[in-house]
């Protein structure tokens, strides 16, 4: 190769001379690069979740459709799982136990906490396996990873108000009667929904990272239902004991607890103010907002960190 040859290659191949001293992220920058997968700003980020607000719709319909479609009875068991439970319930704790004594309307006070405790159970183990479940669409398509967690919750409220015609027949089988309090179930509900998201976001970035994690679970989530009165009346449990201030307080104050008293007072007519504790619906709202953005904020501070290694 000749000289003159030589250093025309050598020319070709290193940068322009206005290029020399440039950092990378800089020589990036003067050529309008962006880095592959980079987090975008958070209004951008609600933004981008907003514009795909049919695919999370789609995805939550599609999800539940295919859930039951290895099963004999298909979408009945969305219905049958949580009565089978409440069936349960009754049998060991209404019965064996006796914790329906001094509980007016005992079923249907049981069958809602049972359907209302679920809907946050069934999020949350949801919300764990969201991206570690689904890597190969995280990996495969770009798209705000959010729109997993968001989905699988959207998922479980569809489920629930199949169970709601349920519960509505049961409680009208026991002599409850429709008023205008059962239109509280609505505000209620998308405060659980708002709560139940937050909470299956930061599951979800943590079970990204320990899939592990989806095994643990299980117990964490019976340990809190047993916490959360949905078998038994708090105020009855704690009422004669000498306990702690504060632990009576975190008892009433559990967000899975509130949320099932809620929907107790809107639909059970013998469930009234007197048994809630006080300021519930301030409980409500702030379990929402504390849960929904932490939870949005925290799960969006690794979206570039998901499906990767």
């Amino acid at each position: 190769m000749s000289e003159t040859t030589h250093d025309s290659a050598v020319a070709m191949s290193a940068p322009p001379a206005s290029d020399e001293g440039l950092s990378p992220a800089q020589r990036a920058q003067k050529y309008g690069l962006a880095q592959s997968g980079a987090r975008p700003s958070l209004p951008d980020y609600v933004r981008q979740l907003w514009q795909r607000r049919h695919f999370i719709s789609a995805f939550a319909s599609a999800k539940l459709t295919a859930q039951y479609s290895q099963a004999k009875l298909g979408q009945v068991w969305q219905v049958a799982t949580p009565l089978l439970n409440a069936l349960v319930y009754y049998l060991i704790f209404g019965l064996l136990i006796g914790t329906r004594k001094g509980v007016p309307d005992f079923v249907p006070f049981l069958v809602t906490g049972v359907f209302i405790f679920t809907f946050t159970q069934s999020s949350v183990m949801a919300g764990t396996r969201a991206i570690s479940g689904n890597l190969g669409l995280v990996r495969a398509l770009h798209f705000p990873r959010a729109c997993l967690p968001v989905s699988f919750c959207l998922m479980q409220l569809q489920q629930l108000l199949f169970s709601m015609g349920v519960l509505v027949l049961i409680l009208l089988g026991f002599g409850q009667v429709p008023t205008w309090s059962w239109l509280l179930v609505l505000p209620a509900l998308t405060l659980q929904f708002v709560f139940n998201t937050g909470l299956a976001m930061v599951m979800a970035r943590l079970g990204s990272k320990t899939p592990d994690l989806a095994q643990l679970m299980p117990f964490i989530m019976r340990t809190w239902m047993y916490a959360s009165g949905v078998m038994f009346s708090i105020d009855l449990i704690l009422k004669g004991k000498h306990v702690p201030h504060f632990v009576e307080v975190l008892l009433n104050g559990n967000p899975a607890a509130v949320y099932i008293d809620l929907m107790r007072f809107a639909l059970i007519d013998s469930f009234t103010h007197k048994q809630l504790p006080p300021h519930v619906w301030a409980f409500a709202g702030g379990w929402a907002l504390l849960m929904g953005v932490v939870g949005f904020v925290y799960f969006w501070k690794a979206e570039e960190r998901y499906g990767r290694g």
